[in-house]
């Protein structure tokens, strides 16, 4: 019987995961990976999501890692993608890791320059999704009662 030796930590696209978890689960620790995409990775790489990450081979590891890398030529639906009809390359594609943050980033940016609705309203700090702000976010609660405080030590 050649059983390997379960690992605790195992690397994929940059993120060490849990080897003790099952892998479905231990994916969404890469950030831009949810439980529905980390299912499908698991399926088109022909590895069950129960299984735990530690238990995984060498050669297991690496082909999650370039389907994690690239999951649309690894035949994941394009709308499971996390930036579809990108705005430069009207490409689908999808992000991980710390690209997620930095082209989120980016596009505020560019909304706050051209000076938009949503771009105003992010500089703003205010909903842009269209929520009411009648009774929430209320902001600077504490302000009024310091205020209160020093008017009474006065």
């Amino acid at each position: 019987m050649n059983k390997m030796a379960q690992r605790y930590i195992i690397r994929v696209a940059n993120t060490d995961l849990d080897g003790k978890k099952p892998i479905g689960h231990a994916l969404t620790k890469i950030k831009g990976v949810s439980i529905m995409l980390s299912n499908a990775l698991c399926k088109v790489g022909g590895i069950d999501s129960t299984r735990k990450a530690g238990d995984l081979s060498e050669a297991e590891e690496k082909q999650l890692n370039v389907i994690v890398r690239d999951p649309k030529k690894a035949g994941i639906p394009e709308w499971m993608m996390n930036r579809r009809k990108d705005p430069e390359t009207g490409e689908n594609m999808h992000l991980i890791g710390p690209d997620v943050k930095f082209v989120s980033d980016n596009d505020v940016k560019k909304e706050r320059k051209l000076k938009s609705y949503r771009g105003m309203r992010h500089a703003m700090g205010l909903p842009v999704r269209g929520q009411r702000t009648k009774s929430n976010f209320r902001r600077n609660k504490t302000r009024g009662s310091s205020r209160l405080k020093a008017l009474r030590r006065k």
